[in-house]
């Protein structure tokens, strides 16, 4: 951690630091694509990044134990992360989240008021929602992947002897991702494998990716180490080789 003397100084603990991350990166997109690249480490509890001009282009990431976060500081440090280096370090205070769990959290007063105005805004809008017959729990109100089932197929009233999966190729077909899911999150994952070229999203059909690699090596070992990995906690990607 050459870039941080101050690394050194900070105990080793289950929360990593991270700074120089790309300030254009809307706040939503971030958490969620440092969710999905730090998940390779161990279990990610909690992103924290905010708005306030403040901690821009800041994040934490609490892992659920210290090796975790050891490892995720060993192999990312510096990662070209959206064009910038990231700079990563132990945090300095315990996040709220560990605190609760080893018994030394201590509520701060001035935020509960603030989340629980939050809450009661978050539950207004729910209510609003419901009532125009958008039901949140339902992803499909917001646009979601519907069922393959229900995807119109263009050659009219599909088979139903299931087909053969394709021979293995260099371009992989990733599905059951979230629908708020971005190139640039999957690029993140998937350019970790060498001879990583591309990811095409499917724009009228949100769920589904196609990343191609060089060779057909390359993306069976991309697959074999992504496979079932979790973008969020209710969507583990499924990759086949994409048809030809």
């Amino acid at each position: 951690m050459g870039e941080n003397n101050s690394g050194s100084e900070v105990p080793a603990n289950q929360t990593i630091y991270i700074n120089n991350l790309n300030e254009k990166i809307k706040l939503d997109e971030l958490k969620k694509t440092l969710h999905a690249m730090f998940s390779q480490f161990g279990k990610v509890l909690d992103v924290l990044a905010f708005k306030t001009l403040k901690h821009k282009g800041q994040a934490w990431v609490v892992f659920e134990d210290v090796s975790s976060a050891t490892n995720a500081i060993r192999q990312m440090q510096s990662f070209p992360f959206y064009d910038k280096p990231m700079k990563i370090q132990y945090a300095k205070t315990k996040s709220d989240i560990i605190a609760k769990a080893d018994g030394t959290f201590v509520p701060r007063e001035r935020r509960k008021r603030h989340e629980e105005k939050g809450r009661k805004r978050k539950e207004q809008q729910d209510a609003n929602q419901a009532g125009m017959g958008l039901n949140p729990a339902y992803p499909g109100a917001y646009g979601g992947a519907p069922p393959l089932s229900q995807i119109p197929y263009p050659g009219g009233v599909k088979s139903m002897v299931p087909e053969a999966p394709a021979p293995p190729n260099n371009i992989l077909f990733v599905q059951n991702l979230p629908h708020e899911a971005t190139s640039a999150m999957l690029q993140m994952l998937f350019c970790q494998y060498p001879g990583f070229k591309e990811v095409r999203m499917v724009e009228a059909k949100p769920g589904i990716a196609f990343v191609e690699y060089e060779n057909e090596m390359q993306s069976t070992m991309a697959m074999q180490n992504l496979q079932a990995f979790k973008v969020t906690p209710q969507n583990s990607m499924l990759i086949t080789y994409a048809k030809k």
